[in-house]
């Protein structure tokens, strides 16, 4: 599987997967990075990252509008679109995910933070 083939896979699999499953796409020392936040390092801390952020957030939809791959680079925009009870957040994201053995060892995600703020103020 290419690296593109493989995140494009990985975010389908946040619609109807599992934080399991969604971890599984990450190897063991990956870094996940909201860059309005702090990283996440390590699969066992994503995987608690995705427990949390799954039972918090519902119908969790990922839309990729532009991919493009550069080696085991891809680079894709998308609008990510999830629940909050009765209220939805539709969040434009730009996310860079570094691939090597099949797996993503560093995805960084780069959005604005008001939507979600906006929503929890409520």
């Amino acid at each position: 599987m290419s690296p593109e083939e493989l995140v494009t896979d990985f975010c389908a699999e946040w619609k109807n997967g599992s934080a399991e499953t969604i971890a599984s796409y990450f190897g063991e020392d990956a870094v996940y990075h909201n860059i309005p936040m702090d990283p996440i390092v390590g699969r066992t801390e994503i995987l608690k990252f995705l427990e949390g952020f799954i039972s918090a957030f519902g119908g969790i939809e990922f839309t990729i509008h532009h991919q493009s791959a550069n080696g085991s680079t891809v680079l894709n925009e998308r609008t990510d679109r999830f629940d909050l009870g009765d209220k939805h957040v539709v969040l434009p994201v730009m996310g860079i995910f570094e691939i090597a053995d099949s797996k993503i060892v560093a995805w960084r995600d780069y959005f604005d933070l008001a939507p979600i703020n906006k929503l929890l103020a409520g």
